[in-house]
């Protein structure tokens, strides 16, 4: 029998799977990816981000956040990040590797229009995110599109570690055209 975890197409195509599943279903693990930046300063930053859309295609990813998040001025100092995902039931580890770019205001009006007002709550919060308050509900929720960004992740390398009875692991470049290879897991 071969299963998706046997061949480098099945493990590429089950990373995409998993994808689209997290965008589309909010109880699947790859709906919450780790985010992992360095701060401006130089120290490894790691949190999660809500996975908005995966296109195969162009192998893009995007998330949101508000513009005076840390990990925007992280990103501005380097516009490299990780994605990572462990998806259980299949016992996945995906790690991608990306170049991220971010777009905001009036760029980004006709997602902003799309985009609940209950999670709108969360772009526009004062004081800024991670500032100091006195008390822990001392800041105000003020939905504010300025303040919403849209981050587009471009996957570079992608590692994928199946931990089965026998542990497979592989990798795809963009600059090789995804073409796959094993890997010691």
């Amino acid at each position: 029998m071969n299963d998706w975890f046997e061949t480098l197409d099945g493990l590429q195509t089950r990373l995409w799977q998993s994808l689209g599943r997290g965008v589309a279903d909010r109880l699947h693990p790859a709906r919450h990816p780790t985010l992992a930046t360095i701060s401006p300063d130089g120290w490894p930053e790691a949190r999660t981000v809500v996975l908005r859309s995966a296109d195969p295609e162009a192998a893009m990813l995007t998330a949101h956040t508000d513009l005076h998040s840390s990990k925007v001025a992280g990103l501005r100092a380097s516009p490299r990040a990780a994605l990572h995902i462990w998806i259980p039931k299949d016992r996945l580890q995906l790690r991608l590797t990306c170049l991220v770019s971010m777009r905001h205001g009036a760029e980004v009006a006709d997602i902003w229009a799309k985009v609940p007002d209950l999670s709108r709550q969360s772009y526009g919060i004062t004081p800024a995110p991670g500032t100091p308050i006195n008390d822990a509900l001392a800041y105000v929720k003020a939905p504010d599109p300025a303040t919403f960004t849209v981050l587009d992740f471009s996957v570079v390398h992608i590692d994928i570690v199946h931990l089965g009875t026998v542990h497979r692991r592989a990798r795809f470049l963009r600059d090789a055209d995804w073409a796959g290879e094993w890997l010691v897991p």
